[in-house]
């Protein structure tokens, strides 16, 4: 359970016009501790003293994604309300009251305003220069992309599929707290946030996340949450998510049946899965240029495993056209009771 921060820590911490700078920062977007630095044109060294004031207030959280420390708004992930932003629901009442002053103040106070605007001006250089990374990574893998796309249906028709399909017979695409494995570029995640209430999106490599920062940058600060981890090895709590989807990833997994178990653990009963993936096939290149550990899956495969994990069967999919066939695949967490362990 997280201490509670007396009132007098927070003030304190708040006393100073750099913080003030950082927390409406914040309100924008997460920012790597070196990209605050540029904005506030201040040393690396000097901010981090700053960041530490208030993270240690709980205003602010740091979270490390490789060689790189992110910092964002608190949301009081700790106490259970994962990824919920300081202006949503369930976020502590002080961080949110201290949004709403920081607004209002900048409203009231001309020379406060002018120094955000600036800063929002910098911010926006922040902006392109991560657009401009994107583009030369782009780039350099477009060909290499282009080949594989080449060999399936274009993503349009299947992201209509998949969203029909967690819509299902009511037509309500409502999807919760969404949890996107394997994010890579953050399309999954651009595409699914304003049918979930929260969108977490997860990837093991750092290069991705990037991408998708860069892609999702332009959503309300605190919609999405980008985290680096293992498929394998969720770093969630259990029940934490209403949908998991897995787009175009399940392939890279050598224990495809563990990862799934692994999802189940961290779907809340009721909740769903969703599958994207390659059905069966015989292309070895894959495997030897694609780094795929899986060539596709078969129906009664992806069956079994949503048994084993604790998942009842809602729908599947297949879209052909190309030499590969896109399959997806739907299914529905079952209780406690029903599966015989702890969800």
């Amino acid at each position: 359970m997280t201490t509670a921060i007396p009132l007098i820590d927070t003030l304190r911490a708040l006393a100073d016009p750099t913080r003030l700078r950082i927390m409406r920062l914040l309100a924008s977007m997460e920012l790597a501790v070196g990209e605050l630095a540029q904005v506030l044109g201040q040393s690396q060294p000097r901010v981090s003293r700053h960041v530490k004031i208030l993270c240690d207030a709980a205003l602010a959280e740091r979270r490390r994604e490789g060689a790189w420390v992110f910092l964002r708004a608190a949301s009081m992930r700790k106490s259970g309300a994962a990824g919920r932003a300081p202006n949503t629901p369930g976020a502590a009442p002080l961080v949110v009251a201290v949004a709403q002053l920081l607004a209002q103040a900048e409203d009231a106070d001309p020379a406060f305003a002018s120094q955000c605007a600036e800063d929002r001006a910098h911010l926006d250089a922040i902006r392109l220069g991560r657009q401009s990374h994107a583009q030369d990574y782009f780039a350099r893998h477009a060909a290499e992309w282009d080949r594989l796309r080449s060999l399936h249906i274009a993503d349009g028709p299947v992201e209509a599929a998949l969203t029909a399909m967690l819509a299902g017979d009511s037509g309500d695409a409502s999807l919760g707290r969404l949890l996107d494995v394997g994010t890579g570029t953050g399309r999954m995640a651009e595409v699914f946030a304003d049918h979930a209430a929260h969108v977490t999106a997860l990837d093991h490599s750092p290069d991705m996340l990037r991408l998708a920062r860069t892609r999702l940058q332009h959503l309300p600060a605190g919609k999405v949450e980008l985290i680096q981890g293992d498929f394998a090895q969720l770093p969630f709590a259990a029940a934490s998510f209403d949908t998991v989807l897995f787009h175009q990833v399940l392939h890279y997994a050598q224990a495809p049946e563990a990862v799934l178990a692994e999802a189940a653990r961290v779907t809340a009963p009721g909740g769903r899965i969703a599958i994207v993936d390659f059905a069966a096939h015989e292309r070895e290149d894959l495997r030897s240029q694609h780094a795929h550990a899986r060539l596709g899956f078969a129906d009664a495969q992806i069956a079994a495993m949503f048994a084993d994990a604790g998942f009842t069967p809602l729908a599947e999919r297949a879209l052909a056209g190309k030499e590969l066939i896109v399959k997806l695949w739907t299914a529905q967490r079952r209780a406690p009771a029903q599966t015989g362990a702890t969800p």
